[in-house]
């Protein structure tokens, strides 16, 4: 969406990853789940305030929902009751973690199965809030960003 023009907000998780593997690394996924989480619930609401400065659509990869739905999962607190007023569009988009195309990296160390096991609980979570959920073909991502576009009815016309 980005090279197309369109303002994109990168996912809390690969930023949080980034800043504690240069620093003392006390909340990354892999170290502290659940102080991950929370920080990611802090930076994606941060994210949205400051996408209501932006103009025209605004792409969000990974948000307040995802993270609201780690912590839950971690520790059982509410965190999906509290990230439900915090709204994005009604539809969001899914790409499964397709064997073909999932790496681990140095940001991602989490395999398959489990981004898998997070997808399958996401699918479950988001529904759960009110959002229609469309999960996008296994084509190139080029194709992909068309088809968001086409659904979204911004295929065509201006960026801003």
């Amino acid at each position: 969406m980005a090279s197309r023009g369109y303002a994109v907000v990168e996912e809390p998780g690969r930023r949080i990853v980034r800043e504690e593997l240069a620093g003392d690394g006390a909340s990354l996924p892999w170290i502290d789940g659940a102080a991950f989480a929370r920080r990611a619930i802090a930076i994606a609401l941060a994210d949205r305030e400051d996408a209501r400065r932006m103009t025209g659509w605004v792409f969000f990869d990974r948000g307040l929902v995802d993270a609201a739905s780690a912590l839950q999962h971690l520790t059982g607190e509410p965190a999906l009751g509290r990230a439900a007023p915090h709204r994005y569009h009604r539809r969001v988009f899914f790409t499964p973690p397709w064997p073909e195309i999932y790496a681990t990296d140095e940001e991602r160390h989490h395999d398959l199965q489990d981004a898998i096991t997070e997808y399958d609980r996401l699918l479950i979570d988001y529904p759960r809030l009110g959002y229609e959920v469309i999960t996008l073909p296994k084509v190139a991502v080029s194709e992909r960003a068309d088809l968001i576009l086409d659904t979204l009815g911004l295929q065509g016309r201006a960026i801003r």
